[in-house]
């Protein structure tokens, strides 16, 4: 995807999620999925309300900027570009009928002309760009164009961070793309998954869980619901008298009292399973698609000991965690373990740190 691309350069991709921001850069020294060497990782916790709806806040700036600064120095990356993602409801996307023979320019200035028909905000309000998908099946003398259009504010502020953390941003991508190129790693490393297939990724995020259906090497179906691991978060919080931050990380590191996994972990893996299998049912009720012949797991959750079991058994089928990195070699630098676990939470920083590989920008 070449969305608000800037100009190429070696880079590595940078994931503000709401709980923390995630380094990821990688190198390559041939052709295949195999070639691939994670060279540098680290992720840094983010405080509540640091971001909020997918941006960052006006209060939370220098607490990213600062995170982005202790990322970078946990890595020891000497890379200073950086490719970062968009979402939200700022954000949005459509694929367009255009005359076929148009240069981008024209392209560009009949999008620009005709902006009010496809676009809800003022043109100077948003930064636009659009990637020629190809012929269009309807009409051969036509082509279909996909056009990306977002806040200003939205972009900005997240250049503005880099900038101020001591990096430069060559990419600003639309996360839906960035982990469709993850996506499409995972699935091809997989042996047991057939390109060909119909397979979901149902990342469980913070505060949303996303579904998003691969068919045809393209996310075909994509629905979110408004529960994340930041109720658990929230549970562990209250129940055992801590702040938010401290909560987080008890979470991820351990050392809870003994009634957590009963009293609090249990249930959530119950409801998070419930939750997987509802929107499923949703999918088939609502999808010419067809069959999902398997389901991955991503987000922090998918790392909770258990889940997949739970999961499997409201679902049924081939229930496996997202690991992008399966087929990668990883450098000296980086804990192997550390990064296995903490896989399923990288697949957006995966997908833009991959665009340092692609031509297209």
């Amino acid at each position: 995807m070449g969305i608000f691309s800037l100009k190429p350069d070696p880079l590595m991709g940078i994931d503000i999620s709401s709980t923390a921001v995630k380094l990821l850069e990688l190198s390559r020294t041939g052709k295949g999925s195999a070639s691939y060497r994670v060279e540098n990782y680290a992720m840094e916790p983010l405080p509540e309300r640091a971001v909020e709806d997918k941006n960052i806040s006006e209060e939370g700036f220098d607490t990213v900027v600062q995170a982005i600064q202790r990322v970078v120095n946990r890595a020891k990356s000497k890379t200073e570009f950086a490719a970062v993602a968009v979402a939200g409801p700022a954000v949005m996307t459509k694929v367009i009928s255009m005359p076929g023979g148009l240069s981008d320019e024209e392209m560009l200035d009949t999008i620009e002309s005709d902006a009010e028909q496809y676009i809800p905000y003022p043109l100077d309000e948003v930064n636009l760009d659009f990637e020629l998908i190809g012929p269009s099946e309807k009409e051969p003398d036509r082509v279909d164009v996909l056009l990306a259009a977002c806040r200003k504010e939205n972009v900005d502020s997240r250049i503005a961070a880099l900038e101020e953390a001591g990096l430069k941003a060559r990419v600003v991508d639309i996360e839906r793309y960035a982990l469709e190129n993850a996506l499409l790693l995972v699935v091809e490393n997989d042996p047991e998954i057939d390109p060909e297939e119909t397979v979901a990724l149902v990342e469980v995020g913070a505060a949303s869980t996303t579904m998003n259906v691969l068919g045809g090497g393209k996310i075909v179906f994509t629905r979110e619901e408004m529960f994340g691991g930041r109720r658990l978060t929230e549970e562990i919080q209250h129940r055992y008298g801590l702040s938010y931050e401290e909560a987080n990380l008890a979470k991820r590191n351990g050392g809870l009292p003994d009634d957590y996994e009963v009293e609090l972990l249990e249930p959530f893996k119950v409801e998070m399973a419930q939750q997987i299998s509802r929107m499923i049912q949703f999918y088939y009720a609502s999808s010419t698609y067809g069959k999902l012949s398997h389901i991955l797991i991503a987000g922090g959750c998918a790392s909770i000991p258990g889940i997949i079991e739970h999961i499997n058994s409201k679902v049924g089928g081939h229930v496996t965690v997202a690991n992008p990195f399966s087929a990668m070699s990883v450098g000296s630098r980086v804990s192997k373990k550390a990064l296995m676990n903490d896989a399923p939470a990288l697949m957006i920083a995966c997908g833009l740190a991959l665009r340092s590989f692609d031509s297209r920008r």
